[in-house]
């Protein structure tokens, strides 16, 4: 299929809240890093996480009392979601589906909101990938509606260059510790594949250390790619966090 989705996250599901920062880790949690965007949709809105993840988020959601679908091209990622839903209570409907399968499930103009965060959206195929990606999300979403989308900062990624990148400490979850690296491949173009390796060093019982690593294509992006490929799908933005210097950033466009 053009543009659909390359990536991995059947391993790391296992381990992917190693990943996540202390801040987000429960739902409450990280259903709160977006009040100000969630506070102004209508009662029982509907959401669509269209990268869900392991959950945190679909299920925050859910605990606000919108009806949510939570969808993503993993499917072991798919299944935690369903599992932690059923933890917490929450109504949560899954789908397994990558961006460009979207249409498939969902009729035209059926979320108040549509989430694309988790830094996912570089693992669509390039500039087409991409506009392919947000166009789907676009279709979704009601007139007025909204896409909020997360991303790094690839233009300070890429001035970085390959390299090795090793946690400067423990994270602990679930009583035990591990150590989390990602190893970068930085094609010399913008237009190339990259490739992110992402390794977490779990600390057994015993004091043996159990890895679980993948590698990941992505196509990265600079900030005023992504702002005119928005234009291009029907979305303005209205809301952005980009800072040259920072890590990552929020952007908020609406469907025109």
């Amino acid at each position: 299929m053009e543009g659909a989705v390359v990536t991995g996250y059947d391993v790391l599901a296992e381990v992917y809240e190693w990943l996540i920062s202390d801040a987000k880790l429960t739902p409450a949690e990280f259903v709160a890093a977006f009040a100000d965007v969630t506070c102004d949709l209508p009662p029982h809105a509907q959401v669509l996480d269209c990268s869900c993840g392991t959950g945190q988020l679909a299920v925050g959601l859910a605990g606000l009392g919108m009806r949510v679908v939570a969808t993503d091209a993993s499917a072991a990622m798919v299944r935690r979601t369903e599992v932690l839903a059923e933890e917490s209570g929450a109504s949560v409907s899954t789908v397994r589906a990558e961006w460009g399968e979207l249409a498939d499930h969902f009729e035209d103009a059926t979320f108040d909101m549509v989430f694309c965060v988790g830094n996912s959206l570089h693992h669509a195929k390039g500039s087409r990938g991409r506009g392919a990606a947000l166009e789907s999300m676009s279709r979704l979403l009601r007139r007025g509606g909204r896409l909020v989308l997360t991303s790094r900062n690839w233009e300070l990624v890429r001035s970085r260059g390959s390299r090795l990148d090793i946690g400067d400490r423990m994270v602990r979850r679930h009583g035990r510790d591990g150590l989390v690296i990602y190893r970068w491949e930085i094609a010399a173009q913008w237009e190339q594949e990259h490739r992110i390796e992402i390794a977490v060093g779990q600390v057994e019982e015993d004091g043996s250390v159990l890895v679980r690593s993948e590698l990941l294509s992505c196509w990265p992006y600079r900030y005023g790619e992504l702002e005119s490929e928005l234009l291009s799908a029907g979305l303005r933005v209205d809301k952005s966090t980009y800072d040259p210097e920072a890590e990552g950033y929020v952007v908020v466009a609406s469907k025109e």
